[in-house]
């Protein structure tokens, strides 16, 4: 109960900062800073934001406390800590994750313990909807309705599935004209062409960008703050060979370490 009314105190301070009137779309933002500095999130979230920058990526796309933003298969919630609590109260709040019908134990795992955490915490996470997400098979939201579509490093995966141009197909009718699309995935080296399946789990950032105008989006911007010019991109599982995955187990694994996480793009693309 002790740590309850913690974050309840956290979340009522990171609230009250986020009512109106609202930031200038390029000032600070107290309320998005107090969340992700905040008691509501778990200590490994915390650990990898030196690699994520949560604050920077979300301050990037715009995001603004109205706003309606769909968040693509949230996995374990590391972004839903702090979207869900920052749209309580203005916005809404769309997690869209596997369809119950999928055959995937690891899509069903992740759904389990997405709707367990958003379940467990009401005061936090009990406006927070969900949405199926399949490709194009079913809408992730209503047609024209969403401000903000984000997905992190999941690009890759659906270039290897082959159903990328789907997927690009279902953001661009969530969103409403003007909407934003924010894209981050493991970059890869501009001196080999790219895999059109992605197999080592790197995808190069003029290829991710032409995708997303093929599926009819403006490029308006990239960011720099995921960099990390340690990445050689060349390793014997892939991108998964460095951490948090160590697909190679104890193998070299100081030397992994020391690279740190993938060097990352974050793009921005608008709906025209």
């Amino acid at each position: 109960m002790k740590r309850l009314g913690i974050l309840a105190a956290g979340l009522g301070l990171a609230l009250a900062l986020a009512s109106p009137p609202l930031r200038a779309a390029d000032a600070p933002d107290p309320a998005l800073r107090a969340l992700v500095d905040g008691p509501q999130r778990g200590a490994a979230g915390k650990a990898r934001d030196r690699f994520r920058h949560p604050y920077e990526v979300l301050h990037f796309f715009g995001l603004k406390p109205t706003d309606t933003v769909v968040e693509i298969l949230p996995g374990g919630g590391y972004w839903t800590e702090i979207l869900a609590p920052y749209l309580r109260d203005h916005g809404r709040y769309i997690a869209a994750i596997a369809p119950a019908d999928t055959k995937s134990e690891e899509m069903q795992h992740l759904n389990a313990v997405l709707k367990a955490k958003l379940a467990a915490t009401p005061a936090l996470y009990g406006k927070a909807e969900t949405s199926s997400f399949d490709g194009d098979r079913y809408p992730i939201a209503p047609a024209g309705s969403a401000d903000l579509v984000v997905t992190f490093r999941n690009l890759h995966n659906w270039m290897e599935a082959g159903n990328a141009p789907a997927v690009l197909h279902a953001f661009f009718l969530a969103l409403k004209p003007g909407g934003v699309l924010g894209v981050t995935d493991h970059r890869g080296r501009t001196d080999r062409p790219q895999d059109p399946t992605a197999k080592d789990g790197y995808v190069r950032q003029d290829y991710a960008i032409k995708l997303a105008k093929q599926a009819g989006f403006r490029f308006a911007g990239s960011s720099e703050v995921n960099a990390n010019p340690k990445d050689t991109k060349d390793y014997p599982a892939g991108v998964w060979t460095l951490p948090p995955t160590y697909r190679l187990g104890d193998k070299d694994r100081a030397k992994y370490q020391a690279i740190g996480e993938s060097d990352v793009f974050v793009l921005k693309f608008v709906k025209p």
